[in-house]
């Protein structure tokens, strides 16, 4: 059983986050069984499961103003270690420490209802990101436009696009109180405008030594924002040290 702890009792404590051989499993089914026939025609037959590591032994120690950037091919383990951090997921072995308010931006539509307009959302997913209604209101309508938004304040989640919901999300982020970000494929579905507005704000967050997790198939934005890379490699990490080096060797 996984231990979570803070690190310290000192707020300007160097380390912020601090994992020690982390792992995470999953049980891969056999066979599938998705109706209540199937499962009654093989009720002396339990189905098989395959133990699947997702992450395997991760150690990792970051410091205060740190941006980890985290590479690997599909199904390497880069979400599903963003999600342990997060709390979404427990892992089997290991401890993690975290000293900080720690902000995910991880899947689009988290915290948000599909049958609520843009504007109800954003009183919604900004509550629970701990931001104060009354600001929230106030607000609004930056936040609208900041997200590119505002003709579209009055349309129900469910009919946004992938696109509309991660701005829409970020907009969100990017107003929230946090010390550890933690950021998973931010630019996959922005346009040019999008990507200036959160490079902004991650030279802000970067000026106020704030620390982040960032996994991006993006390597340009890997190598101009991070201080260091974990390249993931079948839930383990293969290697890790600056963006130049490991980058160099990620692309040969």
């Amino acid at each position: 059983m996984a231990l979570f702890s803070s690190i310290g009792s000192l707020p300007y404590s160097k380390i912020m986050i601090s994992l020690s051989g982390v792992s995470k499993k999953f049980l891969l089914p056999h066979e599938r069984r998705n109706t209540l026939k199937e499962h009654f025609l093989n009720i002396f037959h339990p189905v098989e499961y395959e133990i699947f590591w997702a992450l395997k032994d991760i150690t990792l120690r970051v410091k205060k103003g740190e941006w980890v950037g985290i590479i690997g091919r599909n199904g390497s383990g880069k979400s599903t270690l963003l999600r342990v951090l997060a709390g979404i997921l427990q892992p089997e072995e290991g401890d993690i420490s975290l000293n900080g308010k720690v902000v995910p931006l991880l899947e689009l539509g988290i915290g948000f209802h599909p049958e609520l307009t843009t504007r109800q959302n954003i009183l919604l997913g900004g509550t629970l990101l701990g931001i104060d209604s009354n600001v929230l209101r106030k607000e609004m309508n930056s936040l609208l436009e900041f997200a590119g938004l505002s003709d579209f304040q009055d349309m129900k989640f469910k009919n946004l696009s992938s696109g509309m919901r991660l701005r829409l999300a970020f907009s969100l982020v990017a107003q929230t109180r946090g010390d550890i970000f933690l950021l998973d494929e931010i630019f996959s579905v922005g346009d040019l405008d999008f990507q200036k507005k959160c490079e902004t704000v991650f030279s802000s967050w970067k000026q106020q030594h704030k620390t982040a997790f960032f996994v991006s198939h993006d390597l340009e934005a890997v190598r101009s924002l991070c201080d260091r890379v974990v390249w993931l490699e079948k839930g383990r990490i293969k290697m890790e040290g600056t963006p130049s080096h490991i980058l160099s060797q990620y692309e040969s």
